[in-house]
């Protein structure tokens, strides 16, 4: 109640996340269009924050480039990498003693196990599930089986995570209760309910060579930058029930939550980085103006 409070005093905080892996899309210029008009007409706070989590993928110069986008299509930013703030740094590949901190909690609170299944789920966990290339993102990853998920009474730390997180073994999930309701109040597509164990399973906090996943580093990023409202697409929803756990888990208050509608090609095919002829840069250099992409593009979908 108390984190509540502190951001209802603090007035409406949202933010833009854009991630330098790829150019933004039409799919991104809605979603983050939709979050500085609620900015705006809340009279608060936007906050840009860089989400630059996988060190494989993140380039400079989609960094650069998303910022340069975004001011071009109107947005303005009150915080953020370009500008500063209170609660710098913006670029999450900055934050890892936030991260750090944050699992040593959850570690310690018996909410994490060892995993040690294979590369291609620690790489879905890196980034968000709008960012892959699967054609059904709302299906984002596979209820985890539960391969290394350790019976109940078993509480002992692995060797070596005592004295050290350099000598971790293993990558890290998050144990949810099976059979447990996430519920929350969407603010665009109303009620949602998920039920953990069947719609999502244990997921990965955090790999075995200290990297983040997206769902932890956006609710320690969240809580630690006071957002009241997070905006973005549809495609995350069942994030947000996964981030409504470790918000519980580690004591923060949840935002208010808004899911935009996603936006798809010609062939219905929602949108992802590899359509480069509906970025907005490409949009640009077809002479586009922001007023023909928000209004002509965006009025359709």
């Amino acid at each position: 109640m108390d984190g509540i409070l502190a951001k209802a005093h603090l007035g409406y905080r949202g933010r833009l996340a854009p991630s330098p892996t790829g150019l933004l899309h039409l799919g991104h210029a809605r979603t983050f269009w939709t979050a500085g008009e609620r900015a705006r007409a809340a009279q608060g706070t936007l906050i840009l924050r860089m989400e630059d989590l996988d060190p494989d993928r993140s380039r400079a110069d989609y960094a650069a480039a998303a910022l340069e986008d975004l001011r071009w299509l109107g947005l303005c930013w009150q915080e953020g990498p370009d500008v500063g703030g209170p609660f710098a740094p913006y670029a999450q590949s900055e934050r890892h003693d936030f991260y750090q901190a944050a699992w040593r909690k959850l570690l310690e609170g018996g909410f994490l196990y060892p995993c040690h299944c294979s590369r291609r789920d620690l790489a879905a966990a890196l980034s968000a599930p709008h960012e892959s290339d699967d054609p059904n993102p709302l299906e984002d990853e596979p209820v985890y089986p539960g391969t290394c998920r350790p019976a109940r009474h078993a509480t002992a730390l692995p060797n070596g995570v005592a004295e050290g997180e350099s000598t971790m073994p293993a990558n890290w999930r998050f144990r949810v209760n099976d059979g447990e309701v996430v519920e929350f109040d969407d603010l665009n597509l109303g009620p949602q309910r998920f039920i953990a164990g069947r719609d999502f399973g244990d997921f990965i906090v955090r790999r075995r060579d200290g990297v983040p996943s997206y769902q932890l580093a956006c609710v320690v990023d969240d809580s630690a930058m006071q957002v009241t409202e997070v905006v973005r697409g549809a495609d995350l929803l069942k994030s947000t029930a996964r981030q409504i756990l470790l918000n519980r888990a580690l004591g923060f208050a949840d935002p208010a939550w808004s899911h935009c509608a996603l936006v798809a090609d010609e062939n219905g095919r929602r949108l992802a980085k590899r359509h480069d002829a509906l970025s907005i840069r490409a949009l640009r250099e077809r002479g586009l103006s922001p007023a023909e992409i928000l209004s002509s593009h965006l009025a359709r979908i």
